[in-house]
């Protein structure tokens, strides 16, 4: 993992002081690259102790080694002049769409360069051959959309966002079947109830979340890891819709892929019988 997303995951679990430091650096990389420690300090409320904390906890021996690795890192990224700044009440909506794409582009890389790839290719198998899947996640969420995907390609799936009936479903869970939590923060105690219920009953469970240390992801055989960073009028949760749904899509694939012939033959036979909806026929 990258630092700027090893950074973006840990500090959900990272003290107020240090997370301060943490979003200071996430604001602007870049910037911070070319900032002394006292500077940094100072950016984030806080002190040269708590920076020096912050970059031992990242596994740095002292602030030069964290800026030795951001410099590395953004300079290598063509980053939009826009990622990390704040949107004000009068801005104008170019500059909203700026700051907006700017910074969901930042953390679609990020769930990219972090995202492990071996899980996903045992949660597709798991997939391709279960007998049953359940998707739990907020309602009109990523979760639904891989839920409509993989009923189009014949994979028995069911999406819950009303814990009582996703607990049910996952009660009804076996060997062979799969449980797929998918929860930004990876602390909704709905989410974990419902991964750890399908895990009693031998079913494989998948959490989708940002942070690999939360409980969801401790009750998880497996673990796809997304990106979501706070910014004005998106908290993390909006933020991270778009990193879930790369993720997701992914998973999507991977299990397309594996199950080619079946697949194929669904897409066919849906596409016949909504031809007739069809405003202008297909040439």
């Amino acid at each position: 993992m990258k630092l700027l997303g090893r950074i973006g995951t840990a500090r959900h679990e990272l003290p107020d002081a240090l997370r301060r430091v943490a979003d200071a650096i996430l604001e602007n990389p870049a910037a911070t690259a070319r900032l002394t420690i006292v500077d940094l300090a100072g950016r984030s409320g806080t002190s040269t102790a708590t920076v020096t904390r912050l970059c031992r906890a990242l596994g740095f021996g002292g602030y030069a080694e964290l800026r030795i690795a951001l410099a590395a890192e953004t300079g290598k990224d063509d980053l939009p002049a826009d990622v990390g700044r704040e949107i004000l009440p009068g801005d104008s909506l170019e500059k909203v769409l700026g700051v907006v794409a700017g910074n969901d582009v930042r953390l679609l890389q990020e769930t990219a360069d972090q995202l492990d790839l071996a899980a996903v290719e045992k949660a597709a198998e798991a997939v391709a051959r279960a007998g049953r899947v359940l998707l739990f996640g907020a309602a009109g969420g990523a979760a639904g959309e891989l839920e409509r995907r993989l009923q189009r390609i014949r994979v028995p799936t069911w999406g819950r966002s009303d814990a009582y009936r996703a607990l049910v479903d996952a009660a009804l869970l076996g060997y062979g079947d799969v449980a797929v939590g998918v929860c930004h923060g990876g602390r909704t105690r709905e989410a974990v109830q419902v991964l750890g219920e399908a895990s009693g009953h031998g079913a494989t469970t998948v959490a989708v979340t940002s942070n690999p240390r939360s409980p969801l992801a401790e009750v998880a055989d497996l673990v796809l890891t997304t990106s979501g960073r706070e910014t004005t009028f998106r908290p993390d949760g909006f933020a991270a819709i778009h990193s879930q749904l790369l993720v997701l899509d992914v998973l999507y694939v991977a299990v397309a892929q594996r199950t080619h012939e079946r697949t194929r033959h669904a897409f066919d036979v849906t596409a016949r019988a909504v031809a007739s909806h069809l405003l202008v026929p297909k040439d």
